[in-house]
Formats: structure tokens, C-alpha cells, sequence
């Protein structure tokens, strides 16, 4: 019988991406997303990617629009999947939250959204015998970490809401696998800063307010639509003055789902928890000269005070991931920035277009 992949913000930017790395392994998908912040144009992206190439596409990647704190819209997607006879298996859950500014000034939100909705996945799962699941977290889990390459075994100690309710779902993950004995699978994906776009442009990231991140914005700031680019301190303890950041490209972040999935369908039942990142850092000011160098543009700048809560630098110990998935970063910081920069290029309004 075959199976499907239930993938919760499916039309998301890492969602997206995701998509692209499983249907390349010719996986079955069924994605779900309230499009609150995203756009089901995306699929039209992912369509394109596979022209000619996956004749089935309609067949290999169903859409359903809704909220995951929606128990009746979860059920009706897991009936839907049995009746085609490809049941859902396993889920890769990326629906939330993600603004670390809005999660200060709404906290409730956030952990309706981020915790409540993935309680009532994680209660669908489980009644449907779904024990399979690669959670999208976060290293904003670590906090004021100092201690740097930022290893797993790293204190947990976040400082916003965000980062607090992505560190409660990994509790709450972690108190299934360790309280239900009946066969859980659970990958824990800290990643760190994933930017770029795929490498045909035709998705990417596209925030649908102001961003939030520091990459979109120097595709804004490129395109015209901001006159520069802030950035935040000039004085931090660095070789440039600029704070320091794991830059991993969201093609391997994508891949990272695909190897964690397999790695949980060929081993015994676990809870891991792993660092997705490069390894390396690359300063704020870096990051703007190779855009502007290999791009051949232009970023205006200007510096601002610090931010609360920011950190000199932060870089993810990325071996356990290596060793264990056998996953590698194949892309570097020039991949990232040119791929970035064709996505903005080819889409100037976004899904919009």
C-alpha cells in the first residue's frame, strides 16, 4: 500500500522547498497550510520545478487550506488520505508562528497557534497510528548561549515567546516518546539561519509583511523597495563589528527533512534532536559584500544600537547531524545569495506576480 507525507505548512519557505527535495525521491504528499502567512502560489512553483518531469504531479501532491487547531479539518485530511489508499505514515511539521517581535507583543497567539496546534495534530496522529514525525524547531531555543559552536546538549534557555513555545513542543515531543512506549519516531530540527531560495527561482522566501530577517530585507533593499539596510550594532566583540550567523542555504535545509524522515523510517524508535547549520559563520557586513560582489549591486546601509537579546555570534555544531543522517551542506554563501537574489529578481511582488 502506499503511503503519504503529511507536511503542516506545507506552502511555507521551508515548507516549499521541502516539498521540492521529497518529490524528487518520489514521495507521496499531502500539505496542509492556513496561508496566513504564505501562498498557495507556491505549489504553482513546485509545479514548474517538475515540468515534464512528474507527469502525475495533481496525483503526487494534494492541498487542503486550513489551520492545524482545527481537529474536524485534521481528521477530514487523514480520512481523505486513507479513502485514496495512501494513508498518512508520517508528518513533517512546520505550521506556526515564527515572528519573534509579534510572539513579544502577543504571546497568546503564539502559543495557541504553536503549542495548541501542534497538541491537536500530535492527538490526530496518534489515532490514526501516525508515530513518525520531523518537527521544524529552532535555535532561538538556546538563548544567551555564549558557549559557541552551540552543540545539542546546549542549555535551553530562550528569551522570547517564540522561542519558548518551540522549546515546549520539544517537551512535550520528548514526554510521548518517553511516556507512550508504542513506537514514536521524533526528529527535533534546530536550524539556524536558512536563506536562498531554489535555484530556479520560481520559490522562495516571501514575507508577507515587512521581513522579519535580515536576508529578505537585502533583497528588498536590492529590488528598491527599501532605501537601506539596518543593521544592528557596529562594536560587537567580532573580526568586523557585526554580529556573527550560521547561514545555511533552505535547499539543505530541505534536504535535512528528507534524511531525518529516512533516518527515523530505517531506525528504531528515538527522539533526536539536531542542528541544522553549516558550521561556519559569516558576519552581517560578510553577508552584504558577497550579495553585492556576486550579484553586482548594491546595499545601502546604516547602523542602528543593538538589539535586545541579540548575541556576537551564533553558530551551530552541526556533527551529529553528519554523523547520524549522513547530511553534508552542499551549498555555500555564494549559492545562497545568487539563488536569493534570482528568486527576488524573477518574483519583485512576491507571489503577487
Amino acid at each position: 500500500m502506499l503511503e503519504s507525507i503529511l507536511i503542516t505548512g506545507g506552502t511555507g519557505f521551508i515548507g516549499s522547498h521541502t516539498c521540492v527535495s521529497l518529490l524528487e525521491s518520489n514521495y507521496n504528499l499531502i500539505l496542509i497550510d492556513s496561508n496566513c502567512n504564505s501562498s498557495p502560489k507556491s505549489i504553482n512553483g513546485i509545479e514548474k520545478i517538475f515540468f515534464k518531469k512528474i507527469f502525475d504531479f495533481q496525483e503526487r501532491l494534494k492541498f487542503f487550506k486550513g489551520d492545524i487547531r482545527d481537529e474536524k479539518f485534521l481528521k477530514k485530511v487523514f480520512l481523505y488520505a486513507e479513502k485514496i489508499k495512501k494513508p498518512i505514515r508520517s508528518v513533517i511539521h512546520f505550521a506556526g508562528l515564527k515572528a519573534v517581535n509579534e510572539s513579544i507583543n502577543n504571546p497568546i497567539l503564539y502559543w495557541d497557534v504553536n503549542v495548541g496546534g501542534t497538541l491537536n495534530l500530535l492527538k490526530i496522529m496518534n489515532i490514526n497510528n501516525c508515530r513518525t514525525i520531523v518537527f521544524s524547531s529552532s535555535a532561538t531555543i538556546y538563548g544567551k548561549n555564549s558557549n559557541m559552536p552551540l552543540k545539542e546538549k546546549s542549555e535551553i534557555s530562550p528569551i522570547n515567546p517564540y522561542g519558548h513555545t518551540k522549546a515546549a513542543i520539544e517537551i512535550i515531543l520528548r514526554n510521548i516518546f518517553d511516556s507512550m512506549n508504542d513506537g514514536w519516531r521524533i526528529a527535533n530540527l534546530r536550524y539556524f539561519n536558512p536563506i536562498g531560495a531554489h535555484p530556479s527561482g520560481l520559490i522562495g522566501e516571501d514575507p508577507s509583511e515587512e521581513p522579519n530577517n535580515l536576508f529578505p530585507y537585502i533583497c528588498r533593499v536590492a529590488i528598491g523597495k527599501y532605501p537601506n539596510l539596518r543593521i544592528y550594532g557596529k562594536d560587537w566583540p567580532t573580526f568586523d563589528g557585526t554580529g556573527i550567523r550560521d547561514f545555511v542555504h533552505v535547499m539543505d535545509v530541505a534536504d535535512s527533512h528528507k534524511f531525518a524522515l529516512e533516518y527515523l523510517f530505517n531506525n528504531k524508535p528515538q527522539c533526536l534532536n539536531l542542528n541544522i547549520g553549516t558550521g561556519k559563520g559569516t558576519s552581517v557586513l560578510e553577508l552584504v559584500k558577497v550579495f553585492e560582489k556576486i550579484n553586482k549591486c548594491e546595499i545601502p546601509y546604516l547602523f542602528e544600537k543593538k538589539r535586545s537579546g541579540d548575541l556576537a555570534s551564533v553558530i551551530a555544531d552541526n556533527h551529529l547531524a553528519k554523523k547520524k543522517l549522513k547530511w553534508v551542506p552542499q551549498r555555500d554563501i555564494v549559492d545562497m545569495c545568487r539563488d536569493g537574489w534570482l528568486w527576488q529578481q524573477k518574483n519583485p511582488n512576491g507571489f503577487l506576480n
